[in-house]
């Protein structure tokens, strides 16, 4: 059996392994051997194989904590899974069987937590126009950064008010899962992109339609900070609505030309993160699969003495 490394409080997204493991015995031997004690089941271009996860569990202790929705299928661009808030009924009811297909497997793993996201605002002039600014922030000059932004935050408000309809179905369909559900836990996590269905705002909306205990915010480092090196709404502005209903947060560093990488080697500041992190708060390490093991273990050392 695969020695145990020095035993941590984090857990390890099964994203980080790509198409190197997927089997999901072999992610387990690889954890516990890098001190992980759990596993979040993660969005991959090659979704784990979860057929010997007993076996695995038993011999190494490890547990799954937390399941992303549409991990049971390959990564693509239009996960079926992001449409619980889409216009097209049909779309909608996709979405909706997708998130049960994954709380059911997240029974059967022994997860008590799904996380959720959400496409985009279903206006195609809008989404056009999101494109054209993202275009032109590529372009701008230091002495024309504020103005940018502040036009940035204009479109981002009115993009938001045009996808109130979409929230309401999104809202709905999250009531109609609770009443299926009621013993898992569901956490919305925001976009990155300047025309995703939960911005800011959104993501507050939704919170305060489902006043429940057990619907909850998932924080997402490398998104937030996305968002923020464009202008928008910064990462401690996200924590200082939402912490108190956060159920855990996605840990991975980003530049303005890169992302997935793995904390410390970026300019998320993660010491402001680690300050609204309570214990009971799910500290999933999430970097792309080109990292190894030496570079996960490092983030883990540097997360740990930022007081995580």
């Amino acid at each position: 059996m695969t020695q145990p490394g020095i035993p941590n409080q984090f857990v390890l997204s099964t994203s980080c392994f790509g198409p190197r493991l997927r089997k999901i015995e072999d992610q387990a031997f690889s954890a516990v051997a890098m001190g992980f004690r759990a596993l979040e089941l993660g969005l991959s271009a090659t979704p784990s194989d979860l057929t010997n996860f007993e076996d695995a569990s038993r011999e190494t202790g490890i547990t799954i904590d937390s399941v992303v929705v549409g991990a049971l299928k390959p990564l693509t661009p239009d996960m079926s899974g992001t449409k619980l808030g889409s216009a097209e009924p049909d779309n909608r009811e996709m979405a909706l069987n997708s998130v049960r297909r994954h709380i059911r497997a997240a029974h059967q793993l022994g997860a008590n937590t799904v996380i959720v996201r959400a496409n985009s605002v279903e206006d195609g002039r809008l989404r056009t126009k999101a494109a054209d600014l993202l275009e032109r922030g590529l372009k701008i000059t230091a002495d024309e950064r504020e103005e940018f932004s502040e036009e940035l935050r204009k479109f981002v408000e009115k993009l938001q008010l045009k996808g109130q309809k979409q929230i309401e179905h999104l809202c709905r369909a999250l009531h109609t899962l609770r009443k299926e559900f009621p013993e898992t836990r569901i956490a919305i996590e925001a976009g990155d992109k300047l025309d995703d269905l939960l911005g800011f705002t959104a993501v507050g909306w939704v919170l305060e339609d489902l006043a429940d205990p057990k619907v909850g915010y998932w924080h997402s480092t490398s998104r937030c900070y996305a968002r923020e090196s464009r202008g928008l709404i910064g990462q401690g502005q996200w924590l200082d609505a939402y912490a108190a209903r956060m159920f855990g947060v996605h840990l991975t560093d980003a530049t303005e030309e890169e992302t997935g990488l793995p904390p410390g080697l970026g300019a998320v500041d993660f010491k402001l993160v680690a300050e609204y992190c309570a214990g009971s708060t799910l500290r999933v390490v999430d970097v792309h699969p080109h990292h190894g093991r030496a570079e996960v273990l490092g983030c883990v050392s540097y997360l740990i003495g930022l007081g995580f």
